[in-house]
């Protein structure tokens, strides 16, 4: 299934040992599967177009990201050639997580990185560019405590504060922050399901399952608020930190992810924001 949170240590320190490296600094690529696009906050809705779609209104709050335009009505067609306000700009697929707020007032996220990582499978040569249109959700919006969620809550430059599946005390100068990765086995035939959530899989011991025998790139949603110091009144608008869930609308140019995915996963480079390696 999903991997464990010292992956993600080990990837984050993989990356920074990679930089060190004199060659690195010379113009040569560091070996990291990744590409990446940031996107601030875009709008604010009580909408979800992939779980309830045509309810406007039906909806916790979601802070929505990327294409301008999502809303409850969203469809592939509608996102089409629309506006985003994501770096790079080629991307205007829509991204979206429940409102953070304390006691009543929302909360926006300061920064906001969505990663695509090769990590996950043990073949990244194989990875498959996310076909266009593609629905996907992670997360548990109902979860009742840390045995039905994959929340990760953490500090940003506070490693020494033990991430948490629900909020955690960031000490002061640092920011609350959250990690969420979604499953990137695909069936190979479905944009979406019934229940949002068939038709993709996380992977199993460095592969993708016969069910879901595709794999696509990993997205990685890296959010970061303005929050430290006590916990007291935070809540999501689904519920405790525990039900941190995300959805993605994928609608990256075909060209523009085919690019990224062979030369940037594929052969493990790290890339910047328009899929370039340094």
């Amino acid at each position: 299934m999903r991997k464990p949170w010292f992956h993600i240590a080990a990837v984050i320190g993989l990356t920074a040992t990679a930089l060190s490296i004199p060659g690195a600094a010379q113009g040569e690529p560091v070996r990291v599967a990744e590409f990446l696009a940031e996107c601030p906050i875009s709008h604010r809705l009580a909408d979800d177009p992939i779980v309830l779609p045509n309810l406007a209104g039906a909806s916790h709050f979601h802070d929505f990201f990327g294409n301008h335009s999502t809303n409850a009505r969203s469809t592939q067609q509608s996102l089409e050639g629309q506006s985003g306000n994501c770096n790079p700009a080629s991307d205007i697929s829509s991204y979206w997580v429940p409102t953070l707020y304390r006691n009543n007032t929302a909360i926006a996220p300061t920064g906001v990185t969505f990663y695509y990582l090769g990590e996950g499978v043990n073949n990244p040569a194989a990875i498959q560019p996310t076909p266009y249109g593609l629905k996907i959700v992670a997360g548990n919006a109902k979860a009742t405590g840390d045995a039905d969620s994959i929340a990760r809550w953490s500090c940003l430059h506070a490693g020494h504060v033990n991430p948490s599946k629900n909020f955690v005390t960031c000490p002061a100068g640092t920011m609350l922050e959250t990690y969420l990765d979604f499953p990137q086995c695909w069936d190979g035939r479905n944009l979406d399901s019934a229940d949002h959530r068939s038709h993709m899989s996380y992977p199993v011991a460095g592969g993708c399952p016969a069910s879901h025998p595709v794999p696509v790139p990993k997205l990685r949603m890296v959010l970061r608020y303005p929050v430290n110091g006590s916990t007291a009144g935070l809540r999501l608008a689904s519920g405790t930190g525990q039900t941190m869930h995300g959805d993605f609308f994928n609608v990256w140019p075909r060209a523009e992810m085919e690019r990224r995915v062979r030369n940037c996963l594929n052969v493990v480079i790290k890339c910047d924001h328009n899929g370039n390696h340094g």
